[in-house]
């Protein structure tokens, strides 16, 4: 199977000497070139009854890797079982206009911050509100910046469970298709986003370089304001999930995802790309679309996020400051069932994941320890790096 890696190690020491990286992007496609390889050291595991020897090169575990989410996505969502409630949940998608797209780029740190907030704002405030819930809510919020075709897409999925908790401690249920309307949420998601990048504008927290410069001058920047203000933005909520097995599924498709899988590239050759993607404007159909190297290694690092940059937030109910408390009432007032806290190992998650017990040889099938040998300078062993 054709990976990313095998596209940055071919053609990305040629793309950096012709193209300005920055330093997490330097970072990210260095790691991604070394993953699982010798470079990264790695150790010798021999069984002690017939002897079989597996050597294993440590993983990157750079965040953006596709080769290195698996056991990250995992363990997020064995933790995330216990926030859950017995209720239904909505999937709620907030999208900046494309006309955004390059001002984002230049400014990641800031408009990513910016729309979380904005994101969250709306929807607590509308929630707040007596006319729609009249309750405080929890949610979880993911960043995406992608599309199908990995061009610039700037958008946040919101897991919002369908109800909240009252100013008298009562528990009110939503309504079933949602209990506030996409239209709401959209106007108010609009205004709030464009205040608040107008101040941020006003206290000179923008950049603009290149094709963005002419939003320098004040004049031109409120011409874009205006033109944004006349335009719908996208807000869509899909129907509730069934349960809350469901949710947990349903977010792990969306939290540890990175631009583009291994398993959606067909093809590299004559120094071009061929990977699968849906054309949602067509009747989400699947297409093939083929890029030269550069063009693909271009797509795929403008979406690096900000270092240190959490992309996964949680808010109202679900904040860390209101797990102990707030969603404890709400779990009794909704009677879920209190789940005892058991951490799976990483064994056992990489057998679900896998489907293959690391535990055992899988020659003679010995559950024995086995010896490990570090190869190199290698770091500590531990399953995580060694397999996942």
């Amino acid at each position: 199977m054709i990976e990313v890696q095998d596209i940055f190690r071919k053609y990305g020491n040629i793309y950096r000497t012709h193209h300005k990286l920055t330093l997490v992007q330097h970072k990210a496609m260095s790691a991604m070139q070394k993953c699982r390889t010798s470079q990264l050291g790695g150790h010798k595991e021999v069984c002690d009854d017939c002897g079989h020897t597996r050597i294993s090169y440590n993983s990157c575990r750079n965040r953006h890797c596709p080769k290195c989410q698996a056991l990250a996505k995992e363990r997020w969502i064995e933790n995330q079982k216990y926030n859950l409630l017995d209720v239904g949940y909505f999937h709620v998608v907030f999208t900046i206009p494309d006309t955004l797209n390059s001002m984002t780029y230049q400014n990641q740190k800031v408009i990513y911050t910016l729309l979380f907030k904005t994101v969250a704002e709306t929807l607590i405030e509308l929630a707040s509100d007596k006319k729609y819930l009249g309750a405080k809510i929890g949610f979880t919020s993911v960043l995406h910046t992608w599309g199908q075709n990995l061009m610039h897409h700037h958008h946040i999925h919101c897991i919002v469970p369908g109800g909240g908790l009252s100013s008298i401690g009562k528990w009110v249920n939503s309504r079933k298709k949602f209990f506030i309307p996409v239209k709401v949420l959209s106007r108010k998601f609009k205004g709030k986003f464009l205040y608040f990048l107008k101040q941020r504008y006003y206290q000179n927290e923008l950049e603009f370089h290149g094709s963005q410069t002419y939003l320098s001058n004040k004049k031109d920047f409120e011409e874009l304001l205006s033109s944004l203000y006349s335009k719908e933005w996208i807000v869509y909520c899909k129907p509730p999930f069934r349960n809350a097995v469901c949710v947990v599924e349903y977010l792990g498709r969306y939290t540890h995802r990175v631009a583009l899988s291994n398993k959606r590239i067909v093809n590299l050759e004559k120094d071009t790309v061929t990977f699968k993607w849906r054309d949602y404007k067509d009747g989400s159909k699947q297409k093939l679309m083929t890029l030269s190297a550069n063009e693909f290694i271009r797509r795929f690092l403008i979406h690096i996020l900000p270092d240190g940059f959490m992309k996964i937030r949680h808010y109202g109910l679900l904040g860390n400051r209101n797990k102990t408390t707030k969603l404890k009432l709400c779990k009794q007032l909704t009677h879920t069932p209190l789940l005892t806290k058991e951490k799976a190992s990483t064994l056992q998650l990489i057998q679900k994941i896998t489907g293959a017990d690391l535990s055992k040889c899988p020659i003679c099938g010995s559950d024995k320890p086995k010896r490990f040998t570090c190869l190199d300078k290698s770091p500590p062993i531990t399953y995580e790096t060694a397999y996942i």
